[in-house]
């Protein structure tokens, strides 16, 4: 498995999971200060033996390994990782911690001179969690933003208006000149963080705009929304879209 350099301080393994909800597969993100000897891991992904091997291979010492949320194709690996190198591992809820405190937001984590912030970012799960790299004026930003398309935000475990809070904070981010690289955790790197924001922000109020016009024009099941909104992407993707309408109409009438 090839380790793809992107920052001075991160780089990434592609796990073997690719699919609909998870594109090419899941980015596992080694962190490491220039010159160290050991790493963070972030995301070590499906429980796949040969992707964890070649983490541990890259990595080397690993002094720390963090989730930025807890969904299978992030997690599963855990228990693998743990006993390969030892290593606690943290996330915000506490299930997917161990040998360590849960994450807080605003911290600051060092290993090695490398410095990583936390930066809580609910609403594609109650769970869901960013890190920023200072340093290279990057933000691991999980499944909250990808690297292509656009994340489900799922009714009950997401919620669209902490969603929308957390795009704003990514926003404010890049305004004050702290992000200007997004690194997500699946697809490609996003080196326009300012305008795939910008979009993100526009097209879920887009897509707000459209299920008002569904339950207008008489909708009154999320699944009659969905054949009437997303009446033009692949059907195979209609439970996904079902599950971010339930999200939509709970946002709408909070």
């Amino acid at each position: 498995m090839t380790v793809t350099p992107v920052t001075d301080r991160a780089a990434f393994i592609l796990a073997d999971n690719p699919g609909i909800m998870t594109l090419d597969g899941t980015n596992t993100w080694i962190l490491r200060e220039p010159g160290a000897e050991r790493s963070v891991v972030v995301d070590p992904g499906p429980d796949l033996p040969e992707h964890v091997d070649a983490i541990v291979e890259a990595a080397g010492e690993v002094a720390l390994v963090l989730f930025t949320h807890h969904h299978w194709d992030h997690t599963d690996a855990r228990e693998r990782i743990v006993k390969a190198t030892g290593a606690p591992c943290r996330a915000v809820s506490d299930q997917h911690t161990h040998d360590a405190e849960t994450l807080r937001d605003g911290e600051t984590i060092e290993v090695d001179g490398l410095q990583l912030e936390v930066v809580t970012a609910p609403g594609h799960t109650r769970d869901s969690v960013a890190f920023l790299l200072p340093q290279d004026r990057a933000l691991l930003t999980g499944d909250t933003v990808l690297g292509r398309g656009t994340t489900v935000v799922a009714h009950p475990d997401g919620a669209l208006g902490p969603y929308l809070e957390s795009l704003r904070r990514f926003r404010s981010l890049v305004e004050d000149g702290r992000v200007t690289t997004l690194l997500p955790g699946h697809g490609p790197v996003v080196d326009d963080a300012a305008g795939v924001l910008d979009y993100y922000l526009t097209h879920r109020e887009e897509r707000l705009d459209q299920v008002r016009r569904a339950l207008d024009a008489g909708a009154t099941t999320a699944r009659e929304v969905v054949e009437i909104v997303y009446a033009d992407v692949d059907p195979v993707l209609w439970d996904a879209a079902e599950a971010s309408v339930r999200a939509q109409l709970d946002h709408l009438r909070g």
